[in-house]
């Protein structure tokens, strides 16, 4: 029988993609965190969303984050073995989050309005999501300035997770909204 656990972690640390060892109190392991939450979150939105098409588009945005994680994840000496789309964040997964966003606020334009979450089960997860994708951010934010590898679009990335987070919301109320400000 394999074992679920390890016992490396006993010691407070935990491991990096392609080795290496980090403090699990690292901003680091905390960025992953988020990251692991965001994609919980968006599991139950996903599982809650009776819209096929909403649903597969949270899948597809739960494999992304895998890819955010693998990416934040590696070992700094051997970020030369990350693959492009597969453990690397690339400027075209953040052109592709923006064409998402113009798509859908080009077919349902958003109102001005101010939503309080919880108007559905799967809007409530997606706004969960997005403040979860928000927190990482920040957290991202940190990491790079006490000096962990963190790529221009990989930050990108998350920023602009969390504006298409926000239009799903949004959408998955039926009542549309005015994105606040996502700068």
């Amino acid at each position: 029988m394999a074992r679920i656990y390890t016992k490396t972690g006993d010691d407070g640390t935990t491991g990096l993609l392609y080795g290496g060892r980090v403090d699990k109190s690292d901003d680091l392991v905390e960025v992953l965190g988020d990251i692991d939450e965001a994609v919980a979150a968006l599991g139950n939105a996903r599982a809650n969303s009776l819209d096929q098409p909403l649903a597969d588009l949270l899948l597809h945005i739960q494999r992304e984050l895998f890819v955010v994680a693998a990416d934040l994840a590696a070992s700094p000496r051997q970020r030369h073995r990350l693959e492009p789309g597969k453990s690397q964040v690339t400027a075209e997964m953040v052109d592709a989050l923006e064409q998402e966003i113009d798509a859908l606020v080009a077919q349902h334009p958003l109102r001005p309005l101010f939503v309080i979450p919880g108007s559905t089960p799967t809007e409530a997860a997606i706004d969960f999501a997005r403040t979860v994708a928000r927190r990482a951010e920040r957290h991202v934010v940190r990491a790079r300035a006490d000096g962990h590898a963190v790529s221009t679009d990989l930050l990108r990335y998350l920023n602009r997770l969390s504006d298409l987070l926000y239009v799903l919301a949004r959408q998955a109320t039926g009542t549309g909204a005015e994105p606040a400000s996502h700068d």
